[in-house]
């Protein structure tokens, strides 16, 4: 301090004018004797200079340790009883919650998270016994400076493992759920600390870290075991709209896989190009029916049935391009009847035939042969056996669409994935928490 309040003293002055000799005499007669007389007050050297004064510190510091010695031995006496008992202790305090519905992942931190408590506990009174309890509170205090490093350096570890635990406690899904989480769908095999495994409908194992489930988007395909699938069919504009709709609501009701409530609907989705676009309805039980499959049948059956009726199903419109040409046909002798009917406003170029057999068609008008060859008695006689066997045919197309219905396979698939899922080889080893 003398040093400096000499500095002070110097540089307080308000005379810059001094000469080189005015500076000098101020150094020697103030900042000098002040630093000499701080170098003389300086502690003397606390090493050993010799081998006497080693062999007294040696003793020394023999008799300081004896004289620990009773409480360093009560120390780790203790500290190993805390260390041995707190795994027992701490299952014995989670006993009372065996019975709840915590998941494996909350028992094992709670019952880690009190043996560690019970550890420090031990380690704690180790030092105090020992007499170190000045360092004991500096190396707890320092658990946390540590702890705050240790978690910025495993961020993304420290983030999965928080994530784990929320999600045992919301459980959006359980183990055999089928899920969609970021455009995978699969069936949930096994969660982590750190990831979930699913398995998708191809037998790959898809593992996703739990934090980005846990931020993303979870659709749960199990939660509710009923599902509604729906596909679309396109009707042309020329069929009645109202009878291909009851049709098909005929025949997917007409279906035991199909759910009754709630009903089946078919409904006009939109107008296209060239058709009504119907768009079907249906809800199935998706823990025994596969909506992929039962889709398939009913389209199948629907097709197939407006094809019997006549109802037609053209396409959008396109464009075609011949590329070698189209060649023009001309009729050189048309008959009576064709004449009229152009004059009508129709056409006799759909009708396949020659100049040779003009004379055949124009004579079509005798009397139709049955397979006998006994000639038919009249029109009504001819409409009504048509009329027959076409509720024949329609009868006959309910009892095979029936019968297809009882042997198609449209069962889930589900059980055969969780089967593959038990039966796959583990990609990660670790203890399932759900």
């Amino acid at each position: 301090m003398g040093i400096i309040n000499s500095l002070a003293a110097f540089f307080n002055l308000v005379d810059f004018s001094l000469t080189k000799l005015d500076v000098t005499n101020f150094i020697l007669t103030n900042i000098l004797p002040t630093a000499l007389l701080a170098a003389d007050t300086v502690a003397p050297s606390t090493g050993v200079e010799n081998l006497s004064e080693a062999q007294s510190v040696l003793l020394d510091l023999w008799h300081g340790f004896l004289y620990r010695l009773p409480g360093l031995g009560v120390g780790l006496l203790i500290m190993a009883l805390f260390i041995i008992a707190a795994g027992p202790l701490s299952r014995l305090l989670l006993k009372p919650f065996s019975f709840s519905s915590l998941t494996p992942l909350i028992k094992s931190v709670a019952q880690r998270s009190i043996s560690l408590v019970i550890i420090l506990l031990g380690v704690y009174l180790f030092l105090f016994m020992a007499g170190l309890t000045g360092f004991a509170v500096a190396v707890i205090s320092g658990t946390g400076v540590v702890g705050l490093i240790l978690g910025f350096a495993f961020r993304d570890i420290a983030e999965n493992f928080i994530s784990s635990l929320l999600l045992t406690i919301q459980r959006p899904f359980r183990i055999g759920d089928i899920v969609e989480i970021n455009e995978f769908t699969g069936i949930i095999q096994k969660v982590t600390s750190r990831a979930t495994t699913m398995v998708d409908f191809d037998g790959n194992h898809i593992q996703i870290p739990n934090a980005t489930i846990y931020k993303g988007v979870i659709k749960n395909l199990t939660a509710n075991p009923l599902m509604r699938g729906h596909f679309v069919l396109g009707v042309g504009y020329d069929a009645d709209i109202r009878n291909a709709q009851n049709l098909a609501v005929e025949i997917i009701s007409g279906h035991a896989k199909v759910l009754k409530d709630p009903e089946p609907q078919v409904l006009i989705d939109n107008l296209g190009a060239s058709t009504y676009n119907l768009k079907v309805y249906f809800w199935v039980n998706v823990e025994d029916t596969s909506v992929l499959k039962m889709s398939s049948l009913l389209m199948r059956q629907i097709v197939g049935r407006f094809t019997e009726e006549n109802i037609s199903m053209p396409d959008d419109a396109r464009e075609r391009v011949f590329p070698n040409g189209l060649a023009i046909v001309s009729n050189q002798s048309v008959s009576k009847e064709d004449t009229i009917n152009e004059a009508s406003g129709f056409t006799s170029l759909n009708k396949p035939f020659c100049e040779s057999k003009n004379t055949e068609l124009a004579g079509s008008k005798k009397p139709a042969l049955e397979i006998t060859g006994k000639p038919v008695e009249n029109n009504a006689s001819s409409s009504s056996l048509a009329a027959s066997k076409s509720q024949t045919n329609t009868s006959d197309n309910s009892a095979n669409s029936a019968l297809e219905n009882e042997n198609e396979d449209v069962s889930s698939e589900a059980e055969d994935i969780r089967e593959q899922a038990k039966k796959a080889r583990d990609p990660e080893s670790g203890e399932n928490i759900l």
